[in-house]
């Protein structure tokens, strides 16, 4: 999802992507999804570091504390369990990953799949175990 407005911050650029794929560590231009697996191109619009594929939304562990890092050494495959909102309006994901159990945020690409990205905005809603009422009142 878009940014919606600045608030007046200016944020610093993305760092661009580093990152090997190819056969014999050449530079690619697509990972597989470990979901899905589907061809998935690393350029996507709103990001420089995708790890998580736009159709079914499930990434890979590969950062550790900073976006594009790529400093994480488990490499498991990344759950996406809800979404979350920044301040100004943009959508993250996150991600828990099955091999270690850490979580992390992931910012949404432009061309993530909106109708998987609306799946898990509204999976409180069909939780018959936390009451409508208290999500009501919210």
């Amino acid at each position: 999802m878009p940014r919606r407005g600045n608030s007046g911050r200016r944020r610093r650029a993305q760092r661009p992507k580093d990152v090997l794929h190819g056969p014999g560590g050449a530079p690619g231009d697509a990972f597989r999804c470990l979901g899905c697996r589907l061809e998935v191109p690393l350029a996507a619009p709103g990001t420089a570091h995708r790890n998580h594929c736009p159709h079914c939304l499930a990434g890979r562990h590969l950062d550790r504390r900073v976006p594009g890092d790529r400093a994480a050494d488990c490499g498991g495959r990344m759950r996406a369990l809800c979404l979350t909102t920044r301040p100004d309006g943009e959508w993250l994901l996150v991600h828990q990953c099955l091999a270690c159990g850490e979580l992390s945020t992931n910012r949404t690409a432009g061309d993530d799949n909106a109708l998987a990205l609306v799946r898990l905005a509204v999976r409180p809603l069909a939780d018959t175990s936390m009451p409508v009422r208290a999500l009501i009142s919210l």
